[in-house]
């Protein structure tokens, strides 16, 4: 029998991954009876490692990783299909996915109908259950975190569950198992709010809204947030802008500029949203200037607060 593990979901793929090969046997030799395989094999490497004889161990472990997604020619898939019913007993061939198959797809058909695979789709979380996700976890580790602190931090960090796992342990030891995790803990530790925060502020420049924009950078120093790093964060959102500005430009898409940026989709879809608010030479004349500011407030030559403040009332009216 074979497995599937399909979906963007791939934290919980890992994890699932891990309880699985945890039942056979010692770890040390499952790891030196283990191939891992990309999308680039022949179906004569895939048939190879699977029927080679496990050494000192009761399994063969094969990993083959985005296979399926590439599409795998004709004549490969119809000898994948021959092959799968007559796998080696002591083979256990496990397909990983990072995105998620049609319910349709051949392999998928092959599972269901001759019952020789196991399929299991990883979808993260959105929303209400991704909120659920985080309260679990937080119990797991024997915290306890607010309704409105959860939904700040699933807000905050999206379905991205390695980053969500980080964010909560560090939350966690942080307030102990006596307190409460409450929204002010989040914005305090978590750099995902200080991006957030950073988004709605690009938000109102965009949309021309100073008071707005200034006030969200002065509630973050009220709430002691290190200048400095508020600036780093927005001079990296500016650097960030103008590469979603261009690939919008040569006719990307979300999807695209996920991808090519390697970032979150869904801080690419807020990226892809504000850079039209902006043209390419717009965002670039931002950058310069606040490279300007940075070079001026290291060597003295200006306050940091007050160019700053000058900055953003420039930007809402000169666009």
């Amino acid at each position: 029998m074979f497995h599937l593990f399909h979906g963007q979901d791939t934290y919980s793929q890992r994890e699932t991954l891990a309880a699985l090969l945890a039942k056979e046997g010692d770890p040390d030799m499952l790891s030196l009876n283990t191939t891992r395989l990309d999308n680039r094999i022949t179906f004569a490497e895939l048939q190879s490692a699977c029927d080679a004889m496990p050494f000192l161990s009761r399994v063969r472990v094969v990993l083959v990783q985005d296979l399926f997604s590439s599409i795998p020619d004709k004549a490969f898939m119809e000898k994948l299909e021959a092959y799968l019913p007559e796998l080696p007993k002591t083979t256990r061939l496990i397909f990983l996915e990072s995105q998620s198959l049609p319910d349709n797809h051949r392999i998928i058909r092959l599972a269901q109908q001759q019952k020789i695979g196991y399929v299991k789709k990883f979808e993260q979380p959105k929303g209400g259950d991704l909120e659920r996700w985080v309260r679990t976890h937080v119990e797991e580790r024997g915290g306890r975190i607010a309704p409105q602190a959860a939904a700040l931090l699933a807000a905050n960090v999206g379905g991205d569950l390695q980053a969500l796992t980080n964010e909560v342990e560090k939350l966690v030891l942080y307030k102990g198992s006596e307190g409460i995790i409450e929204p002010a803990d989040v914005a305090l530790l978590s750099p995902y709010a200080a991006e957030e925060t950073i988004f709605e502020l690009v938000d109102a420049l965009g949309n021309r809204q100073t008071a707005r924009a200034a006030e969200l950078f002065q509630d973050k120093i009220n709430e002691g947030a290190d200048p400095f790093y508020l600036f780093s964060m927005f001079i990296r959102q500016f650097r960030l802008l103008i590469q979603a500005r261009y690939l919008l430009d040569q006719g990307e898409r979300s999807a695209g500029i996920a991808e090519q940026m390697k970032q979150r989709p869904f801080v690419a879809d807020k990226l892809a949203r504000q850079a039209r608010n902006f043209t390419l030479p717009q965002l670039e004349q931002i950058y310069r200037r606040l490279l300007q500011i940075d070079v001026d407030a290291k060597t003295g030559k200006a306050d940091l607060m007050t160019s700053l403040h000058l900055l953003v009332a420039g930007l809402t009216v000169e666009q």
